[in-house]
């Protein structure tokens, strides 16, 4: 092991800092009396309050939460059933189109995305709304979930499927009793990956919203543009608070899962 240095630790220390003190002072000003951002004077949570009866960030938040999680859900099935094709059809006419296609969001930028599905849009007359949202989000995030669940695919046992195949099973059964539930962490992982990249998108929605719907990330920005106000603060500190939560419990379900299984793999050398 190498050795323990104060120039290991004072980078740490730097490195940490650069990424988590801009978030601290964020929460610590959320608690300000005062309306200028940058002048404390004293502690309030009047802006909690403020925020919770602005209808504007909370008919945004909604409208986020809803393309979220239909987006990520329709990206999840679609990107599962492309991996699977990639991984277990073998080679096929059209095989290199068909990866291409899945895997461009990937490397193509955000700004060509959005500009090509709001052409299209316009184009088939489809008005901007939650519904142009979600189909785009849906594209961005399948390759994601695709990938993913891939990476899965690759190292499992195709043994078992065989023996399911050989017991009687059909290859939907042979998929849905034994392969889904072994890929499942991936599957969950995609949607949870799907459902981030949908909450955190800016540029593509920017693109496909319309005056009906507007995300919480545009509305958080166009309202940066004028000026940072205290509900800004009060509403990244909940969404820090939020996503710290759901980190530290997935983390503590994870390990104790981990626990258990290592204690269940003792007690069968055991026996």
């Amino acid at each position: 092991m190498r050795r323990f240095s104060w120039f290991n630790l004072t980078s740490l220390t730097l490195g940490f800092a650069f990424l988590y003190l801009p978030m601290l002072i964020l929460v610590i000003y959320s608690f300000n009396e005062s309306k200028l951002v940058t002048v404390w004077a004293g502690f309030s949570t009047k802006w909690y309050g403020e925020l919770m009866q602005n209808e504007a960030f909370l008919d945004a938040a909604w409208v986020t939460l809803q393309v979220g999680v239909i987006s990520s859900t329709i990206a999840t099935v679609l990107g599962t059933m492309a991996a699977h094709i990639m991984v277990r059809g073998g080679r096929f006419f059209g095989r290199t189109l068909f990866s291409g296609m899945i895997y461009a969001p990937l490397v193509m930028p955000e700004v060509i995305t959005g500009l090509s599905l709001l052409l299209l849009f316009i184009g088939i007359g489809l008005d901007r709304g939650v519904l142009t949202i979600v189909l785009a989000h849906t594209t961005f995030s399948m390759c994601y979930v695709s990938v993913v669940v891939s990476s899965r695919l690759v190292s499992f046992d195709k043994s078992l499927e065989e023996a399911a195949l050989d017991l009687g099973c059909t290859p939907f059964q042979a998929f849905r009793l034994v392969t889904l539930p072994i890929i499942m962490p991936a599957v969950i992982s995609g949607w949870l990956l799907a459902f981030t990249l949908s909450l955190d998108d800016l540029v593509i929605a920017s693109f496909t919203a319309g005056p009906s719907a507007t995300t919480l990330p545009i509305k958080i920005f166009s309202s940066v543009r004028l000026g940072v106000s205290p509900e800004i603060n009060a509403l990244s500190t909940i969404m820090i608070g939020i996503v710290t939560v759901g980190v530290i419990g997935f983390s503590v379900i994870s390990k104790r899962n981990i626990a258990r299984a290592e204690a269940d793999a003792r007690a069968a050398e055991r026996t």
